[in-house]
């Protein structure tokens, strides 16, 4: 039979019995024919949980085709030699047994040769990586014969195993970056023909390989990774959100994708892959309501089934990006019963990040407090990184003051003084430098004089007020300086981009809290949002908008 009849044949058949038999019926056969049908096999037998039917190592066919392979090695093509070896790898043969040294050995004597194409290269360096893993010293090798051959006519797949190769010869301590380079301009041209499984592969190694600056290489690849969200595996999902993580990509027709993936594919998705979309949601700043949404009603069918990490995961984005789904009730009730089951075996970071994001939101943990602030827990905290550092302490400060504010009727512990910060941290990147020198242009303008508001007041209470102004029982406006006679006190909250989530106008949690907790704290909280004075054009504009905000009484 010709090879061309009998690979159809073979593709035809769906058991490995059936291909047994087959192959019984043929006299004579190449051994490319015979690695195909030994490759054919092991597509059959094996799945994630090993060979599914061992026996068939004992059959008198198949017993008979290792035994060609192994007495006929020399004789074999490079195809039908690699083909057989990636086969048997696959169906689990002992890799000490005499048969599986022996095509080792003669592939690793054709590859000293020079004998191996870029192709049978590829599929050596595949072979090795499987048996041996990466610190076969075979794979160093096979790189240096794969930079004396043509680069740029290598296929999708032996781009996909160079990238594999080198990812794991690096992690060894050597250096390939101009090949790196050479292989990243030839992966830019062949993107297009990259299967969902190839991108995933490459965006991996070239996390893994610090390739920061194939900027042009990478947003090719994130933005053809759009049309290919609905086919990847979990694990290639996990991938791609990695790289878009650490390569610092955002792309809105990615997350739309996955706002039209996720919904539908919740309840079959790996954990992992929901924490992952979560994660890439959260550090993006997305809040993306179909996702959200989706994923609580995940969480309140799956909860029990997750980890503590995972758990975490699940429900922390909610309270950063400041956001109750419909189904907000049946969450956190859910979330109530998790708790009281599983409390003694989540980390006590993870514990405290995910209670700390419940008040965010105002959802309030209070059955757990005691055990926030029981010395002991606080010492667990302590001995585990990165201990009871500024962030810690003040998750813990302001877990304090939510109860303190929002829940009188806590009879629990407190938080003893020492673990309390004095004031919260504000990060630089919270306040938009040029929004809030307009506000207090126009301030000037309004007011008159610079002495009647203070800038980045610090309060008694842990929060700092982007801008404070003090007036009498009245209504005037009284010098900021001045201590006596205060009967109102005004915070203006100058919202920039950055206190809100992406392209929305949605505050993220730490912002909405703090407004709220001013608020409790006698303050009249005045929301100046970065939409709603970008469009001013003048000073004079921004202090007609201040007044109407401020002084809504006197205003025309």
């Amino acid at each position: 039979m010709d090879e061309q009849s009998f690979f159809k044949r073979l593709n035809s058949l769906c058991t490995s019995k059936d291909i047994l038999y087959f192959l019984s019926s043929l006299e004579v056969m190449s051994d490319t024919m015979a690695s195909g049908a030994l490759q054919k096999i092991s597509e059959l037998e094996v799945d994630d949980n090993g060979l599914k039917n061992p026996a068939l190592l004992e059959n008198e066919v198949f017993r008979a085709l290792c035994f060609q392979f192994e007495f006929e090695s020399s004789k074999l093509s490079n195809t039908g030699l690699l083909n057989a070896l990636q086969a048997l790898i696959n169906l689990r043969i002992d890799p000490q047994s005499t048969l599986m040294t022996t095509l080792l050995s003669e592939s690793e004597e054709r590859l000293g040769r020079g004998q191996l194409t870029a192709e049978h290269l590829c599929a050596l360096g595949e072979s090795l990586l499987e048996l041996e893993g990466p610190s076969c010293a075979t794979l160093e090798q096979i790189v240096n014969h794969m930079q004396e051959r043509d680069i740029k006519s290598w296929s999708p797949r032996e781009i996909v195993m160079v990238y594999k190769i080198l990812e794991v010869t690096v992690r060894e301590g050597k250096q390939w970056q101009s090949l790196l380079n050479r292989l990243n301009g030839v992966t830019l041209r062949a993107v297009s023909q990259l299967s969902p499984n190839f991108v995933s592969v490459i965006l991996n190694s070239l996390v893994v390989l610090h390739q920061t600056r194939a900027v042009l290489l990478v947003t090719a690849l994130c933005k053809h990774s759009v049309q290919h969200v609905p086919y990847f595996t979990d694990h290639e999902l996990v991938n791609v959100l990695e790289a878009f993580l650490y390569f610092g990509q955002k792309m809105e027709i990615f997350t739309e994708a996955l706002e039209r993936h996720v919904p539908k594919s919740i309840h079959t998705m790996h954990p992992q892959t929901v924490s992952k979309v979560m994660q890439y949601c959260c550090k993006k700043m997305i809040l993306s309501k179909p996702i959200f949404d989706a994923v609580a009603e995940g969480f309140i069918s799956s909860a029990d089934r997750l980890t503590t990490d995972q758990i975490a995961a699940y429900v922390i984005p909610f309270g950063t990006l400041n956001y109750l789904p419909p189904s907000a009730s049946s969450l956190f009730r859910k979330l109530e019963t998790v708790l009281h089951i599983r409390l003694r075996h989540f980390q006590p970071h993870t514990l405290l990040n995910l209670l700390h994001s419940c008040v965010l939101i105002q959802r309030y943990p209070i059955n757990f407090l005691p055990k926030i602030f029981s010395p002991y827990f606080l010492q667990k905290l302590q001995a585990q990184p990165p201990g009871l550092n500024r962030v810690v302490m003040s998750q813990l400060t302001q877990l304090f003051l939510t109860v303190t504010l929002e829940c009188p009727f806590y009879e629990g512990p407190k938080l003893l003084s020492k673990y309390q910060v004095k004031a919260f941290p504000t990060p630089q990147s919270s306040l938009d430098v040029h929004l809030f020198k307009r506000v207090k242009t126009g301030l000037l303008d309004l007011l008159k004089k610079r002495i009647y508001f203070a800038s980045e007041v610090s309060t008694p209470y842990f929060y700092v007020v982007d801008i404070e102004i003090k007036l009498d029982e009245e209504g005037f406006v009284l010098p900021a300086a001045q201590l006596e006679e205060v009967h109102r006190r005004i915070a203006l909250c100058v919202d920039g981009q950055n206190r809100f989530c992406a392209h929305s106008h949605n505050l993220l949690g730490e912002e909405a809290i703090k407004q709220r907790h001013l608020q409790l704290l006698g303050y009249e909280v005045v929301q100046i949002p970065f939409f709603e004075i970008e469009s001013l054009q003048n000073t004079r504009k921004i202090a007609d908008y201040l007044h109407k905000k401020i002084f809504p009484c006197t205003y025309g």
